[in-house]
């Protein structure tokens, strides 16, 4: 276990979680009536934009693409966290009911991606920001595709794992981008 990779994976997670807490209290649970498809193409959007300001080398909106993975960060622990709600009701619910589901989330996710890193011997480091984000766009095919298919599928791992891994590869982003600066 790399313990650089460790420290590096929580801060990132540490800023995606506050930025969660704020906007909790600013909107509430307002996502609770998106369903997963709906999720799926807002992560889609902030990936696109990503991948088109890589394209052009410009951007007209002053948003930084940090903000984007961020983004997919979060909605992808909302998709995580709907489908474990998805025999609930409860369309409004306070950060402090969230943030065990969301911690929940996170952990498994970081659990994941501690069991690929040794598998893969921290590949992604030698990997683009770019090859990274057009990973991510193949996941969201991916998971357009299983949902299109009702969720079923043959061979392939489900949508969580896409979720997880598309965590994981924001996050990879957002650690090779502050390590550029």
């Amino acid at each position: 276990m790399n313990e650089k990779t460790v420290h590096e994976y929580k801060e990132v997670i540490a800023t995606c979680k506050a930025l969660f807490a704020r906007k909790t209290h600013d909107y509430g649970t307002a996502w609770r009536v998106l369903r997963l498809p709906s999720i799926t193409d807002q992560i889609y959007i902030k990936a696109q934009r990503i991948r088109s300001i890589q394209e052009k080398g410009k951007q007209k909106v002053d948003d930084p693409i940090e903000g984007e993975f961020i983004g997919i960060i979060n909605y992808c622990l909302i998709a995580l966290i709907q489908m474990q709600l998805e025999d609930s009701s409860n369309m409004e619910m306070s950060f402090e009911e969230l943030e065990p589901l969301y911690d929940a989330a996170v952990n498994e996710t970081f659990e994941l991606q501690q069991n690929k890193n040794h598998d893969y011997g921290e590949a992604w480091r030698d990997m683009r920001v770019s090859s990274m984000t057009d990973i991510i766009l193949m996941k969201l095919l991916r998971v357009k595709q299983i949902e299109d298919n009702a969720g079923k599928t043959l061979v392939s791992e489900g949508v969580k794992a896409n979720y997880q891994d598309m965590i994981n590869y924001s996050i990879f982003c957002l650690i090779k981008l502050k390590d550029n600066v």
